[in-house]
This record gives structure tokens, C-alpha cells and sequence, in this order.
């Protein structure tokens, strides 16, 4: 990660009156010193084409879907700064408004309409033709308030033109290697075009720390702050920044002061991890000698060697969504199968979990999104093995994939938002056709077949596990979408994501029952969320009678050094006495104490 030396800061910047301290939710711990590079969005590159007249009303409705998800994304913005607080949230607050009003049967959207139905422009062409005609006339009116307008209506309009496109920000792409990101927000999808190294930290206007891009950052090692409205104001490139990913906390045009207090804190916080690495070989069991595998979640191959570094004795889930990620087209068997050999092959024995595609929410294919949309709410639509059973050649192909790649190592074929045995059922129905064709294709492939398993993470598959246990060869409890549907709370809603609570009663519940059932029916059972890499959950895990742990790779060292103190038979009683509560504060507090002690 970059560090910039007191000789390489900006003097002229460095008053009180410059620095600034903005503040987020900690996504991803760390600190980092660097220079800011703000993702340029002023270049999109526009598609001129004429359409058919039978298309007219289908583009039309494109343009007025692009318009509704740029009020969206406006609104939330604007939610997000009454976190700002003072006169920065009222501005804040007045702007999105302003923006909002701009897109709302406003000229730029009249007249795109226009040209949409008299010069069968498409949408994006349109917009662009508006902005450029609306900006022309401004420019030859000298006045500063106008002319600031004018800056508006580009600036709305070139969000309007990205969501028509469904694109991404790929500006970042230039950035010096090091760079701290600034961005309105960063998706799964931005993610994976980083290159190692490139991106030593982000922060971003919009997000939460529970959602899927914070998930990816802790995963990566890569310090983040997230949902930090007030970024978006007074930053240029270049700029020094800090970032404190732990405590959510930048600062911008940092003091020299500012400077020898973080570098400081930096070191200390590098030594504390060079002091947990030296747990990487030593056995992950309790204090009375409980082994408890530590397997590591990968959403990239990128985050495979960490996994490794870090001690991981297994991949216990494989988040199949990067093979689609970035693309227009979707991966066929060969290209899955080349993908996932690398990976299988790397872990050298090791066991990898595979979790077919899931594919909605923040994690979207362009492919698949262009053929079949997004629905209203994609967190409840068609995704996981609702979408494999609609369309089931995406499944057959991955199955095919992972079939072949078994001969390579030990792996499981994890099937994503189970709800019913009839799911089950079916997809155990297509993975030995599957496995009939490969043989009569030639292939070869295990006489056994490699284990299939459900993912636990909603609440009706939870209630009625006994019931999946019949198709089910594993379970893998995912704790972040069974809590956000549990409770109802979208964790990604910058409006509600505080209220996300992984120690609700319930959540807890349903947890310790399906392991509980699970070690009745000797059926193996891990928990893959992110409340597995948290330390200060582990003995509860292990008091519930959980063995096996997945999790991001930098949180597998804590909760190695967090296992090695515990003594099984305290962590039952204290297990036990925290399902005797029926308020999340009181559980957090006991929970608390009892890592204070134990």
C-alpha cells in the first residue's frame, strides 16, 4: 500500500482551513496514506444508431426505466448525506433535489423522447443530443449562476446516459498503482477489474458495511469506507488522503500532525498483523483440542492466494458469479471448466465448495440482466435456483464444469436460496443427467459423485430442514441473507442497514436449530456469512456445536487466535445462556463479556 512522505505532500494545503474529516461506515479495516483519484465520469462512449419504428415504443420505455433509476439513485444520495449533518447535508440535500426535478418531465427528458419517436434515435443518442443542445445554449449566456446550470444538466444527463447503458465507471482503470478510490459507489462488478495492487483503499458516497462490495473489500485486504456522503464535495485528484477503514474515518488534506499520528497508527497496525500471521501453521482447535476447520470464502480467484497465506484448509464458498461478471455473453462448459480447474488446482487437495450461479441484488450479469431484467426487487426475484431451474442449461453447464474439474481435487456443488425439497429434488434430477451425459460424451468423471448441498439462508429452508435433509448431502448456513430476511431489512438500503442485527433472537434461533439438526442427522453443516469471520461470534458457533467455519481470508488468523483460547464446554453454557434472551442488546453485551473473560 502507498504511503506518501512528508516531502512528497502538498505544502499550500496543509492548514487547518483546507483539512477536512469525513466520516462513513468502516467497511474494511486498515490505513492507508495516499493520493486520491476520483473516478472521472465525464466520457461515455455513445452508441449512435437508428432503430426501427416498431422499437419506438420499447425505447421510450428504456429511456423513462434509465430516468426512474436515476431518480432512484438521486434519492438515495440524498438520503445518504443527512448523514453529513450541518450546512453540508442541507446543500447536499438541495442539490439532489434540484437533480431529481431535472429528470422529472423535464426538457432533457421531453425532448430525448422526441427524438426518440421523430429520428428514431435510441435513448442514449438522444439524451446526448439534448445535452449537447441545452449546454450550447447556455454557453453563450454570460452569467455564473446559468452556467452552473449547465453543469447540472450535464452532470444529470450523464448519469442518466450510464444507466441506459448498464456501464460501470471503468475510469479507475488508469489509475497509479496504490491509488486511493473515490467514487459515488463501487459495485462486485468494478471490483473485479482491479488489479492486484492498484486500488490500496476506496471510499464511496453510497453503500453499507453489510453489503456485498464490503464484503469483497474485507475479503481483498483493501481498507474501505463506505456510504460517506460527503466525499462527493471538494476533492480533486491527486489530493492527499487518509483513510481509516476501521473506524470509517478520512481525512482529507491531512495536517502534518495528521500525518506522523496515522503513520504511526499504520505501523502499529502492520505489526499486529505480522503478529497474527505467525498463527498461519499452528492448529485451528480449542483449548481442549476440538478441531474446527477454517475455510476460507472466495468471490475472486484474485483472493486466492490470501486464502492461502492466511491458513485456509479448505474453500468453503466459491461464489461461482465472477466467471459472468463483465461480460455480454455467458461462459459455456469449457470456459467454466478452465476457470475453476486453475482454482481447484492451486488448493492442492484442499476441498473447495462451489456455489452455483446467484445472480441478483448488487451481483448482476449483463448477459443474463439484458435477456431477462432485473424485476422489482431483485433480492426476492429470480435468482439463485430459481434462475437455474427457469433456465437449466446455465445449471447443466456449471454442473458439467464442475464435474469434470472434480478428478482434479475434492469439491461440492452448493446450490444457492434453496426453499423447498422440490428444488432439491430437481437439481439433483439434472445433476445425474449431467453426469450420464458426460460419461457418454466420454468424459471422465468420479464414479461417486462429488457431494450436493443446499445453502441455508432463508428462513422457510431453515424451518423445515428435516425435510431438506432428504436431498442434502451438506448445509451451508449463509447468515447474511437469512438475517436480512428474517428481519426484513435490506442490508444494501443505506436508509436501513443500521438495523441490520445479526444477534436478533430469531436469527439466533434458527441458526442453532438447523445445526442442531444437522448433528442429529450426521449431516456435515458449516456457516459461510460474514458472522463466521467475526470473533467475537465464535463461541457461539462453537457452543451451538458448529465444526466448520468459511469466511473472508483476513478473518481467518483473528478467528484462529480467537478459537485457540476457548474452551468448548464454556462456550455450550454460555451458548446456552444466551438463547435464554430475548433482546439483541443484552446478547451483544453478554457476548462481549464472555470474550472479555474467556
Amino acid at each position: 500500500m502507498q504511503v506518501i512522505s512528508k516531502d512528497q505532500t502538498p505544502t499550500d494545503d496543509q492548514s487547518p482551513n483546507g483539512r477536512r474529516v469525513i466520516t462513513g461506515l468502516g467497511a474494511s479495516g486498515g490505513i492507508v496514506i495516499g493520493r486520491a483519484f476520483v473516478l472521472d465520469r465525464q466520457y461515455i462512449d455513445v452508441s449512435r444508431k437508428q432503430i426501427q419504428p416498431a422499437n419506438i415504443p420499447d425505447e421510450t420505455e428504456r429511456l423513462h426505466k434509465g430516468v426512474a433509476e436515476s431518480i432512484e439513485q438521486l434519492k438515495r444520495l440524498k438520503s445518504q448525506s443527512a448523514n453529513v449533518g450541518g450546512a453540508a447535508s442541507e446543500e447536499l440535500g438541495f442539490l439532489m433535489d434540484a437533480y431529481v426535478h431535472m429528470l422529472t418531465q423535464s426538457r432533457l427528458v421531453r425532448g430525448a423522447e422526441e427524438l426518440i419517436k421523430t429520428r428514431n434515435m435510441n435513448a442514449v443518442h438522444a439524451v446526448s443530443e439534448v445535452i449537447d443542445e441545452i449546454a450550447n445554449q447556455f454557453s453563450g449566456i454570460d452569467d455564473r449562476y446559468i452556467a452552473a446550470r449547465a453543469s447540472d444538466i450535464r452532470e444529470v444527463g450523464l448519469r442518466l446516459m450510464r444507466c441506459l447503458l448498464g456501464e460501470t465507471d471503468r475510469a479507475f482503470e488508469t489509475a497509479a498503482k496504490g491509488t486511493i478510490l473515490i467514487a459515488e459507489e463501487v459495485s462486485p462488478a468494478d471490483m473485479a477489474r482491479f488489479q492486484p495492487g492498484q486500488v490500496s483503499a476506496f471510499v464511496t458516497a453510497l453503500g453499507g458495511a453489510e453489503g456485498h462490495t464490503a464484503i469483497m473489500a474485507r475479503s481483498l485486504g483493501i481498507p474501505a469506507i463506505l456510504g460517506a456522503a460527503d466525499i462527493i464535495r471538494g476533492i480533486s485528484g491527486g489530493d492527499v488522503i487518509i483513510v481509516d477503514g476501521g473506524r470509517g474515518e478520512a481525512i482529507l488534506r491531512p495536517t502534518d500532525d495528521d500525518l506522523a499520528h496515522y503513520t504511526q497508527r499504520r505501523e502499529d497496525w502492520l505489526a499486529a498483523r505480522a503478529k497474527l500471521a505467525s498463527l498461519r501453521d499452528v492448529p485451528s482447535a480449542t483449548r481442549d483440542g476440538v478441531e474446527i476447520d477454517l475455510h476460507a470464502n472466495i468471490e475472486l480467484p484474485i483472493e486466492l492466494a490470501a486464502a492461502l497465506e492466511n491458513g485456509a484448509t479448505g474453500i468453503g464458498l466459491l461464489r461461482s458469479e465472477f466467471m459472468f461478471m463483465n461480460k455480454d455473453y455467458l461462459p459455456d462448459e469449457d470456459e467454466q471448466y478452465a476457470e475453476l480447474a486453475d482454482i481447484v488446482t492451486r488448493m492442492e487437495g484442499k476441498p473447495v465448495t462451489i456455489r452455483t450461479l446467484d445472480i441478483g441484488g448488487e451481483k448482476l450479469a449483463v448477459a443474463l440482466q439484458a435477456e431477462m431484467g432485473s424485476g422489482p426487487n431483485p433480492a426476492l426475484g429470480l435468482r439463485g435456483i430459481r434462475l437455474s431451474l427457469r433456465k437449466p442449461e446455465l445449471l447443466e453447464a456449471q454442473m458439467a464444469a464442475i464435474l469434470r474439474v472434480s478428478l482434479l481435487g475434492p469439491v461440492r456443488v452448493l446450490i444457492p436460496m434453496v426453499v423447498s425439497v422440490h428444488e432439491m429434488s430437481r437439481a439433483r434430477q439434472i445433476y445425474q443427467s449431467v453426469a450420464k451425459r458426460l460419461r457418454e460424451q466420454g468424459h471422465a468423471i468420479p464414479d461417486e459423485l462429488p457431494p450436493l448441498g443446499a445453502m441455508i439462508e432463508i428462513p422457510a429452508a431453515a424451518l423445515t430442514i428435516d425435510a431438506l435433509a432428504r436431498e442434502s448431502d451438506f448445509f451451508a448456513i449463509g447468515t447474511n441473507d437469512l438475517t436480512q430476511y428474517t428481519l426484513a431489512i435490506d442490508r444494501t438500503d443505506d436508509q436501513v442497514a443500521g438495523l441490520y442485527d445479526p444477534l436478533h433472537p430469531s436469527v439466533l434461533r434458527l441458526i442453532r436449530d438447523v445445526i442442531k439438526t444437522s448433528r442429529e442427522r450426521n449431516i456435515p453443516i458449516s456457516v459461510c456469512g460474514e458472522m463466521a469471520g467475526d470473533p467475537r461470534y465464535t463461541p457461539l458457533f462453537i457452543g451451538f456445536g458448529l465444526r466448520n467455519l468459511s469466511m473472508s481470508s483476513v478473518s481467518l488468523l483473528p478467528v484462529k487466535q480467537r478459537l485457540r483460547r476457548l474452551d468448548t464446554r464454556n462456550s455450550e453454557q454460555q451458548a446456552a445462556r444466551v438463547m435464554e434472551q430475548w433482546d439483541s442488546a443484552r446478547i451483544a453485551m453478554m457476548l462481549d463479556d464472555f470474550n472479555d473473560l474467556a
